[in-house]
């Protein structure tokens, strides 16, 4: 089903006006949506426990409270905090400061529609979703564009909720870019679908089957390594600048021609199935069950295979060769990323 991409001269409510936003986390994504809707005119705060980005906060000029503090001041609370602590600090901090008729929003699905987390009937849940991370949401907004967001409404007690959901994505520049209406549960469950089997666990699977293949056929690690996984930046940079017919008309024949004979065998029918399958646990609730429960395990199950992954043959044979290459910036070594 085609959907209507939406712009910033398509959002002509004004029910945002005059509300306080409190920014629950400072991360990537809060700190970015912060600091835009506070450029675009509005009164922000920012709730966060202390630490380092209640200090972030601090120094970027904003009024910092305790997560309760700043949602029993705020209008609309919009929960930034990872997905896997976010029920924690909504049932402890944030519920029992909320008040009917506020809003609680989300960029992402996966609380709510898990039911995670479950809010009372008499406030408005709403989703701003932008397409992108947080460093490019901030960088784009102050470049006068923004990057395009979902939005959608969950429980509408105001009678708004939509148009609110639509207020804070043009809020945050991303009516600039374009806006595309969806569900809780669409977003949530094809975010996961993507992450999963394609732009994450599908891309880093092929990528270390491919190596292993040819260290195994006796090539080189060093140039099986530029074969796989360097050159996939200069491929992917072509699809997303103009498509496959891009990337196909800037490569050779000979490249094209192999991709199509044999790109469908190596992702055929059992990929496919695996896929299926995949989708199938997203849509059940199984992979989310066995995310938080190794989360309240002390994520013992992630950290296993980060560490194996920081340890294959091709992340070491991989960070030798980046040390020589100095127009690749490394982040420091593939920090946790902060809880908010």
């Amino acid at each position: 089903m085609k959907v209507k991409m939406l712009y910033d001269k398509d959002v002509t409510t004004n029910y945002l006006a005059g509300k306080k936003i409190a920014f629950i986390g400072y991360g990537a994504q809060g700190h970015a949506q912060a600091n835009n809707l506070r450029d675009s005119g509005f009164d922000v705060i920012v709730g966060v426990r202390p630490g380092k980005s209640f200090k972030a906060a601090q120094t970027d000029g904003f009024d910092v409270y305790p997560v309760a503090e700043a949602a029993k001041q705020a209008d609309w609370i919009q929960m930034l905090t990872p997905d896997e602590v976010m029920s924690d600090v909504y049932k402890n901090e944030v519920a029992p400061n909320l008040e009917a008729g506020n809003v609680l929003g989300f960029s992402h699905g996966f609380n709510i529609h898990y039911k995670e987390i479950v809010p009372p009937k008499d406030v408005d849940v709403v989703m701003m979703a932008p397409k992108g991370p947080g460093n490019l949401c901030r960088r784009t907004y102050k470049e006068g564009f923004g990057v395009p967001a979902l939005y959608a409404a969950y429980q509408d007690y105001s009678g708004h909720a939509e148009d609110l959901a639509k207020e804070f994505a043009k809020a945050n520049g991303a009516a600039r870019a374009g806006l595309l209406k969806t569900s809780f549960k669409e977003e949530t469950e094809e975010d996961l679908f993507g992450e999963q089997n394609v732009l994450m666990g599908g891309i880093t699977a092929l990528i270390e089957t491919g190596f292993e293949v040819l260290v195994e056929a006796g090539y080189a690690p060093e140039l099986a390594y530029f074969e796989v996984q360097h050159e996939m930046k200069l491929i992917c940079d072509l699809i997303y600048e103009g498509g496959f017919n891009k990337m196909y008309a800037d490569c050779s024949n000979t490249s094209e021609y192999g991709s199509y004979v044999v790109g469908p065998k190596v992702v055929g029918p059992e990929a496919k199935n695996a896929m299926k399958a995949a989708l199938e646990n997203i849509q059940n609730g199984k992979f989310a069950k066995e995310f938080m429960k190794d989360y309240r395990n002390n994520f013992k199950g992630l950290y296993e295979m980060r560490q194996r992954s920081a340890h294959s043959k091709l992340s070491e044979v991989g960070e030798e060769l980046r040390a020589h290459m100095p127009f690749v910036k490394e982040a420091d070594k593939y920090s946790t990323p902060v809880a908010e």
